[in-house]
């Protein structure tokens, strides 16, 4: 005990300091010396741009190994039938939505507009993106290999999906495949860790250079960012999933909103999906009666692949790096960010910092600057809270959907008709539920 009690205390005030809080100083300190020293600041630049190229040597292999183990680790969604993939398909189907809201949000309220920052040559690719049709016929990559080498994120995207599907239909013959695919994510998820402690430091190196290069005027579309972003979060609670409750489970949606109360508080607070679990579960069953085989499936499930409030903050950010830059999007462009974001949600969202992550992924598809990236770390834990909330909103969601739809919820808790603990007739046999099963 004494050992690690040692340990601890030399890291010293910074080594226990939580990340967010290491971001927040490093962007801080470098608007302040690029604020004091102009132009002279840049010099930081290229503290920033190792960290950027850090960030672009993950991707590839992060998305490629998470998405496949995201997809052989629902082995069980095969098993639940119908339960399963009804979960996975309006999972999926809000995330699209969730990142349809911000776009158009931030179409509408343009957080960016007005920085006029020069975008890299990365950025002038997603001006000259190929059309709709084309997107959507170089899905599928020719090559798999040539799409590893070169980078195409979405070729990358579908053909992962695809193995990893073909792994759990193989089934037992596929296990060593699978093992190794899970052994190096876990080696990349450790790499993304030890690259996102780099992060104060090159983003302190960025933000010198942009503060720097543009002034303080970088202060005004960042409050507008998080502003867009928390507007769109509450737009998809309250329309969106009240909607569905309302309409396709012909449940009060009023309830559903009351009920949210506590699991959202902890998820804001927390801002993890997977730590606001044990909230989640007992919201589920004691607050809105859902039975507990399906609420033991869906929200673990949930924690693992919906990423709707990510998905949502993914649209806001990446329209306000293109309107910085300048950077015109069109239809195509816009498909793209839909269809990445949905698809990499599934297996990324256990991956440390996800949410920069995958905004890191759609930049990159799109071709717009990493630079951007910078930008928005600073504010990232602010984002995070909404985009969590939203995140466990979204699985209590699914799950009372599910269990209306599958006969497993009992609308008499949910409508608080009931005191007692929820009970189900479950495949033929009596279930009840305690505090303890929440844990």
């Amino acid at each position: 005990m004494q050992p690690s009690l040692t340990n601890e205390s030399n890291k010293g005030i910074w080594g226990q300091m939580a990340l967010w809080k290491k971001i927040l100083i490093g962007m801080t300190l470098g608007i302040i010396v690029g604020a004091i020293f102009g132009h002279d600041a840049e010099v930081l630049k290229p503290i920033g741009t190792l960290f950027i190229h850090a960030i672009k040597m993950l991707i590839v292999p992060l998305v490629f190994c998470s998405l496949i183990v995201g997809v052989t680790s629902m082995q069980d969604t095969r098993k639940m039938g119908r339960i399963g993939l009804k979960s996975v398909f309006i999972y999926l189907g809000t995330t699209a939505v969730a990142i349809t809201i911000g776009m158009v949000l931030a179409t509408m309220l343009t957080p960016g507009e007005g920085l006029n920052m020069v975008a890299s040559a990365a950025a002038d690719e997603g001006k000259s993106a190929p059309s709709l049709v084309d997107t959507i016929i170089s899905l599928v990559p020719k090559n798999p290999v040539d799409a590893l080498a070169a980078g195409n994120i979405l070729q990358i995207i579908v053909f992962a999906l695809g193995l990893g599907i073909s792994f759990n239909l193989v089934g037992e013959k596929a296990k060593p495949a699978v093992a190794v695919f899970e052994s190096l994510a876990e080696a990349m998820y450790k790499l993304t860790e030890l690259v996102m402690k780099f992060a104060p430091y090159g983003i302190f190196g960025l933000m010198a250079w942009v503060s720097g290069k543009y002034g303080l005027d970088i202060l005004m579309p960042l409050i507008k960012v998080i502003a867009v972003a928390y507007i769109g979060s509450i737009i998809h609670v309250v329309v969106v999933y009240s909607g569905m409750i309302s309409i396709f489970a012909k449940l009060n949606p009023i309830r559903y909103l009351k009920a949210l109360v506590n699991p959202a508080a902890v998820a804001f607070t927390t801002t993890s999906s997977s730590g606001t679990l044990p909230a989640t579960i007992k919201c589920a069953r004691e607050e809105m009666g859902v039975s507990k085989g399906i609420s033991s499936f869906v929200l673990p499930l949930g924690a693992t692949i919906n990423m709707d409030g990510t998905a949502l903050y993914q649209g806001v950010t990446a329209l306000f790096v293109a309107q910085a830059f300048g950077v015109d999007l069109g239809m195509a462009e816009y498909v793209t960010i839909i269809i990445t974001a949905t698809l990499a949600s599934i297996g990324t969202a256990g991956v440390p910092g996800a949410g920069l992550i995958m905004l890191s992924l759609v930049l990159t598809t799109v071709g717009l600057p990493l630079e951007g990236l910078a930008i928005i770390a600073g504010i990232d834990r602010i984002l995070d809270m909404a985009r969590t909330s939203v995140n466990v909103c979204g699985d209590l969601m699914v799950s009372v959907l599910v269990g209306k739809t599958e006969n497993e919820l009992d609308t008499a808790v949910y409508n608080k008709e009931a005191t007692a603990s929820p009970a189900f007739e479950v495949q033929g046999r009596q279930t009840s539920y305690s505090n303890a099963d929440a844990s």
